[in-house]
């Protein structure tokens, strides 16, 4: 998780676990190519553990590792 993803977390008070649970059970709603690097990112939509909306953003590393670049609130 990188450092902003994390502090959008907890700005919109979502835990690690939050996180975790949305993207199981959530769904991959949009990818999108970044221009510089041309790697993919990934717009998850799913439900915290509250049974709040919540979108993460992510991408695959090279070692093929998940990155969560950011975490925001849907509004419902």
């Amino acid at each position: 998780m990188t450092s902003h993803a994390d502090e959008e977390m907890r700005k919109d008070l979502f835990s690690v676990f939050d996180v975790e649970h949305g993207l199981l059970v959530g769904s991959v709603v949009d990818r999108q190519r970044d221009e510089k690097t041309g790697e993919w990112k990934y717009v998850c939509q799913g439900e915290s553990l509250e049974h709040r909306l919540i979108g993460i953003v992510f991408k695959l590393s090279p070692t093929r590792k998940l990155v969560i670049i950011t975490v925001y609130g849907e509004e419902e």
